[in-house]
């Protein structure tokens, strides 16, 4: 189901496991200055935009894992559903260095309208989603950048953010630095989450059980990538889960 604000891939299904996209997309809506942000193809096409390579392993993890997901289907430059909507970063007027045209001089308006049109009903349909089973466990998906402007490479290739909320996120990290080809961040390259992001309102305020994956966006380039991610992740996941007992 494609709606203007998001996508839900597997409805039917019946998993107890949700897989979300907040950052999938680098679409500008017509109805956002034309579909125009001021800025040039080469700058939509980073991070600053969204997160690459992480629709990809969305998609590849909920099919191998038979799990509902869904995606949002605008920038986050547009408004980010990853922030509270009070949040001062919930539309960005300087990213990584560079300027958002269309959003230095924003109206109260504007910004109004933006989270109407895109970041309550992606949210809406996120709850209901998550709200479908009393055990939803929720997998959300993002990609980092290997390096910002101005600081240190990254080394990890994948990341786990958690809020300290239950076992699972600290089981996971434990089982994926056994692998031996992985750095595995913990809270790297950010810590946990921010008052009113997406895992907070529906995880952390509802009780759900869940963990947020950061993958560095070079180890998920290609389709090819995405899919041997999602090939590795899904048994680890469903590995972790049976183990904690959760």
């Amino acid at each position: 189901m494609t709606q203007q604000a998001y996508e839900i891939i597997g409805e039917e299904r019946n998993s107890r496991w949700l897989i979300t996209c907040d950052h999938a997309s680098n679409r500008v809506p017509d109805g956002v200055n034309g579909g125009d942000l001021g800025l040039p193809a080469s700058e939509m096409g980073r991070h600053i935009a969204y997160d690459l390579g992480a629709e990809g392993v969305t998609r590849a993890l909920a099919d191998l894992m038979q799990a509902p997901a869904i995606l949002s289907r605008f920038s986050r430059l547009v408004i980010d559903p990853n922030r509270g909507a009070d949040d001062p970063t919930l539309i960005m007027k300087l990213y990584d260095g560079t300027l958002i045209p269309a959003n230095r001089h924003i109206t109260p308006e504007e910004a109004e309208r933006r989270l109407e049109t895109y970041w309550r009903p992606y949210h809406d349909a996120y709850e209901a989603l998550a709200a479908r089973r009393d055990n939803t466990m929720i997998v959300a998906i993002h990609s980092f950048s290997p390096k910002l402007q101005g600081r240190a490479p990254r080394p990890w290739q994948i990341g786990v953010l958690h809020a300290g909320d239950g076992p699972y996120s600290p089981a996971l990290i434990e089982r994926l630095r056994r692998e031996p080809d992985l750095c595995v961040g913990d809270n790297e390259p950010y810590a946990g989450h921010l008052p009113g992001d997406a895992i907070d309102q529906h995880a952390l305020q509802k009780g759900r059980p869940n963990t947020l994956i950061e993958l560095r966006h070079d180890v998920i380039e290609t389709p090819e990538q995405q899919q041997a991610w999602a090939r590795r992740l899904a048994p680890i996941l469903a590995e972790v889960l049976s183990e904690t007992g959760i």
